[in-house]
């Protein structure tokens, strides 16, 4: 059983059951990579008894919270920048790459996809009238839609639209309770269960996002962290990305 708590505000901590192990590893795991990283903790523990924490919210928060001491032993950003940050000032090992993603315009509305012939039209109609981006400061996610706006030359005229969710998974629940009529979410959202439930348009103007991880310096659990950094690259750990479009 999965059990999540909020902690600092809006950000989720996610606490796996735990195994035989008394080892575990503390995470802080980009927010659009939830719903594999709990399939791929459970695998990892039920393999190796080591026990798994994470922490979900935007990889800019993440990043700042490093910096100021949080006692992560792993991160899971996505994007490659961050880490690159972290080990150039050698507060972490080298990274890696451990997933690509991409972002899509998904609603909650069954047939909004059939209403529009495109991504570009469908923002642009009246009918959408708040339309939700991840916060492109923090959020990677938010910056691939920003970019793809603006290679569409549409980011200026539909500035009275936008909202910003701090990540990308706030931004995926406000698109799913109907807060806003669509918003640019994650191709892994939009392929759960819920995210069937509504549809989606693939953007072909946006980068793939592509994320990495590195194991932190300061950690005192520094053989089950790079254990867990093997598993995500491990057969196993490959299959359950592809499951939520990654590659």
């Amino acid at each position: 059983m999965i059990r999540v708590g909020v902690v600092l505000g809006l950000i989720f901590i996610c606490a796996l059951p735990a195994g035989a192990s008394d080892e575990k590893v503390l995470a802080g795991v980009a927010a659009n990579f939830m719903m594999p990283f709990q399939e791929m903790a459970a695998a990892f523990e039920k393999e190796s008894g080591i026990h798994v924490e994470s922490v979900f919210t935007s990889t800019g928060k993440l990043y700042a919270q490093i910096r100021n001491g949080a006692p992560y032993d792993i991160f899971l950003a996505a994007d490659e920048e961050r880490p690159e940050l972290l080990f150039r000032d050698g507060l972490s090992g080298k990274p890696f790459v451990y997933a690509m993603g991409e972002v899509v315009l998904w609603s909650a509305d069954r047939d909004f996809c059939a209403r529009f012939a495109d991504w570009e039209e469908a923002v642009r109609s009246n009918e959408v009238k708040r339309l939700a981006i991840a916060n492109p400061e923090s959020a990677p996610y938010g910056a691939a839609a920003v970019s793809a706006l603006k290679a569409s030359g549409l980011f200026d005229s539909l500035q009275a639209k936008y909202v910003f969710p701090q990540d990308i998974g706030q931004t995926f629940q406000y698109a799913s309770t109907g807060a806003v009529q669509a918003g640019f979410c994650a191709l892994s959202s939009a392929v759960t269960d819920q995210g069937k439930e509504g549809c989606y348009y693939t953007i072909t103007q946006a980068p793939k996002v592509t994320q990495a991880a590195c194991v932190l310096t300061r950690t005192n659990n520094r053989e089950a962290a790079e254990k867990f950094a093997a598993f995500l690259l491990t057969p196993a750990g490959i299959r359950i990305k592809e499951k939520y479009g990654y590659r």
